[in-house]
């Protein structure tokens, strides 16, 4: 129960840092500071931010003027009725039947109040602006200047690119402590004695976990903060993502050395071993990846 309980607090923690994740970000694009943000499984760009390099002074005349054309309007009421189940039809024929005209005017909030739109948020305040939806962002960028288009979805491919790197860490690092824990289980079953201290407890923990450390950072975690006294962390916290997969295996591997019996010298060489091996294949499958891309 205690286990579960634990394995359900690190996935719990994996979810808030991947909230933290989505937050708004920024990218520079020709000078330019861009923001989005990611709600709902869907990206969105700052389209007030593209607006400024046509206008900088008014960028929100560059928007409202683009919100006025009738390709605008179709454009987006298409979009809503493949993503939005709950776009409202009605209200969209009536902006488009007047979109074009004269005296036409429409602003993202209205658009998004009237028809329970999506693709747009508009964000009020200092800080505030109208954010479109990526695949929208990338169509109105296209309006303002073509060739800041194609900048704005290379810039943006390679946040998003970044932002997989990071997910796959926080993943790997996570998986390493789900398999801590099933490392510490075996340690407690077979080398902690009964009625032994919290605090003898703790330093049986930590040595077999330098166990780990040895094998496959080569140091122990004291050694490592007395390398690098202003980091913060610990030594894991500080591993690629090839170091996570090799350590999620040796977790494992260890549990069972510990299980059946395995004096914890034997079972350093033996983990050492396997740490070469598995880093040695790691990276070259990473080579070979980077060679192809």
């Amino acid at each position: 129960m205690l286990k579960s309980l634990c394995i359900s607090n690190i996935l719990s923690n994996f979810a808030a840092q991947n909230h933290f994740m989505a937050k708004q970000k920024e990218i520079i694009v020709k000078d330019t500071t861009i923001r989005s943000f990611s709600q709902n499984g869907w990206d969105y760009i700052c389209i007030t931010d593209i607006a400024r390099q046509k206008n900088a002074e008014d960028p929100n005349a560059v928007v409202g003027n683009w919100m006025r054309n009738r390709n605008t309007i179709e454009y987006l009421g298409i979009w809503e009725a493949l993503n939005n189940p709950n776009f409202n039809p009605l209200e969209f024929e009536g902006f488009r039947s007047q979109a074009g005209l004269n005296a036409f005017t429409l602003s993202p909030s209205r658009w998004i109040e009237a028809t329970n739109a999506v693709g747009l948020i508009a964000k009020s305040g200092r800080y505030g602006g109208t954010y479109a939806q990526r695949d929208i962002a990338f169509k109105f960028a296209s309006w303002v200047s073509v060739e800041f288009e194609l900048y704005l979805i290379k810039e943006f491919q390679r946040l998003k690119e970044e932002e997989q790197k990071a997910l796959g860490w926080s993943a790997k690092r996570e998986l390493a402590k789900i398999n801590y824990h099933i490392h510490t289980d075996a340690i407690k079953e077979h080398l902690i004695p009964q009625e032994i201290d919290a605090y003898h407890r703790s330093l049986i923990y930590a040595n077999e976990a330098d166990v780990l450390n040895v094998a496959l950072f080569g140091m122990t975690a004291k050694e490592w903060r007395d390398a690098h006294p202003e980091d913060k962390g610990n030594i894991r916290d500080y591993a690629t993502i090839n170091q996570l997969i090799c350590l999620s295996n040796m977790e494992n591997l260890n549990a069972v050395f510990i299980n059946e019996g395995l004096p914890q010298g034997e079972r350093l060489q033996k983990l050492n071993q396997i740490a070469i091996q598995q880093m040695t294949v790691l990276e070259n499958v990473e080579s070979k990846h980077i060679l192809k891309a």
